[in-house]
């Protein structure tokens, strides 16, 4: 066993023989055994353990064996005992608080000590129960991974190990260990798992943790071939410009695993597979203009694209005098120069050239509001702002966001949409206001 653990720790690269770790120790099979392992590989190393206090004088005990085996390696440990009062939380499982109450803990040592990492005794029949837990939480490719040997400040020695590899070695070698009775207990789920559902498995597959470690490890090697498909295609297709996301709709036509592809896209920003679903449905049914949100975001289905940015939140009103030089709006930034006419005209919509004679300062900046009306430069009539939103084919996305130039009452500019024909640079303009976007 020795010999095994030696060549795997070195062929991963686990350790680093001139530093110092924490094991992370409860006094049970697994973690003891890491500690007689890791005594004998010549790894450098401290215990910690938290005692919760659940299993009132046997945690006690635990503690107490925990200290006796400090002494025995000739390490030094770190307590901690959690109060009744941090388990009152509501909304949280008791395995969940004693997790975070734990790995708090470790992190507030490793800020303040010079320990490389914390070294947990998870083993492979841990790792299959994590596997099975994220497939019944219905986690994607991803939930079965399971847990890395190295991933940021926590080290996993033992995952290729058997439960079994444990207790023979500690059996042989005659060492004690602490029971944990609650693990008996099949009031968590993981330990239902444990306890029922993998030795009835084992009971027909007799090889079953051995053909189920080979199975994740070639669904894990496929995951990255996906990932890497996925990547490539999101650099293909997916546009970024001022702060949204834009994806061809185009590029999810007879794409294979198109739900998958447009799942990974959108859910950092908080969609999950049933609103993927719902995309689908609005795009089959040419639902353009739909809208779907999720906390701070929205993804919206426009005619070619479909459309992914943060929500915009009402910007207070923004004020602009005479002598201002710049306009922050957002993702956008605007020059602000002063003319003298006749100049050349910039017709671009980003843009506006404005007669300077013909305005109130300070000017304002505002989002645009229901009732708002403009006359567009070219027309003789006023028209609502929404009905030009409308007729220059604006996304649902983009008009919250809109934003109107007033001087006084009347709005000058719809911002990167459409000038006022009262406010239009003429032959008479003697001065322009020149908005320039950067």
């Amino acid at each position: 066993m020795v010999e095994h653990f030696i060549q795997h720790i070195r062929t991963k690269n686990l350790f680093d023989l001139e530093k110092r770790y924490l094991l992370a120790i409860s006094g049970g099979l697994d973690s003891t055994c890491l500690g007689h392992l890791l005594k004998a590989s010549g790894v450098k190393f401290a215990l910690v353990h938290y005692n919760f206090g659940l299993r009132g004088g046997e945690s006690d005990e635990d503690e107490a064996f925990v200290k006796q085996m400090a002494d025995l390696w000739e390490v030094s440990i770190y307590t901690q005992k959690a109060t009744p009062r941090e388990f009152d939380q509501t909304g949280k499982s008791i395995q969940m608080i004693a997790r975070e109450l734990r790995y708090a803990w470790f992190e507030s040592i490793l800020e303040t000590k010079t320990y490389a990492g914390v070294v947990v005794a998870h083993h492979l029949e841990d790792q299959l129960e994590t596997i099975f837990l994220n497939l019944l939480r219905g986690t994607g490719i991803e939930g079965m991974y399971g847990m890395a040997e190295k991933r940021d400040y926590l080290i996993r020695p033992l995952l290729p190990f058997k439960k079994s590899d444990l207790q023979n070695y500690m059996v042989s070698q005659r060492l004690p260990w602490r029971i944990d009775s609650s693990n008996e207990k099949n009031i968590y789920k993981r330990n239902f798992i444990r306890n029922e559902v993998f030795p009835l498995i084992q009971s027909a597959f007799p090889d079953a943790v051995t053909t189920l470690e080979g199975s994740f490890q070639r669904i894990k090697d496929t995951g990255k071939a996906f990932f890497h498909l996925y990547t490539l295609w999101r650099l293909e297709h997916v546009v970024e410009d001022g702060g949204f996301q834009y994806l061809p709709i185009k590029a999810l036509e007879n794409l294979p695993g198109k739900h998958s592809m447009l799942y990974y896209w959108l859910r950092d920003s908080g969609f999950g597979m049933a609103e993927v679903e719902e995309v689908f449905v609005a795009l089959d049914q040419g639902e353009s203009g739909k809208v779907f949100f999720s906390g701070k975001y929205v993804l919206n289905v426009d005619r070619e694209y479909l459309i992914l940015g943060e929500q915009d939140f009402a910007q207070p009103e923004i004020k602009i005098d005479k002598t201002a030089i710049s306009l922050v709006l957002n993702t956008s930034k605007y020059d602000i120069l002063h003319l003298q006419a006749p100049s050349e005209l910039d017709k671009s919509t980003d843009n506006a050239m404005l007669d300077l004679g013909k305005l109130e300062f300070p000017l304002s900046v505002r989002n645009w509001q229901i009732g708002d009306r403009l006359m567009p430069l070219g027309m003789k009539q006023n028209k609502k702002v929404s009905d030009l939103l409308i007729d220059l084919k604006v996304p649902v996305i983009h008009k919250k966001g809109v934003k109107v130039l007033c001087s006084g009452e009347e709005i000058v500019w719809v911002i990167g949409y459409r000038v006022s024909e009262l406010f239009k640079v003429d032959v008479n303009t003697k001065a322009i206001l020149y908005f320039k976007k950067r």
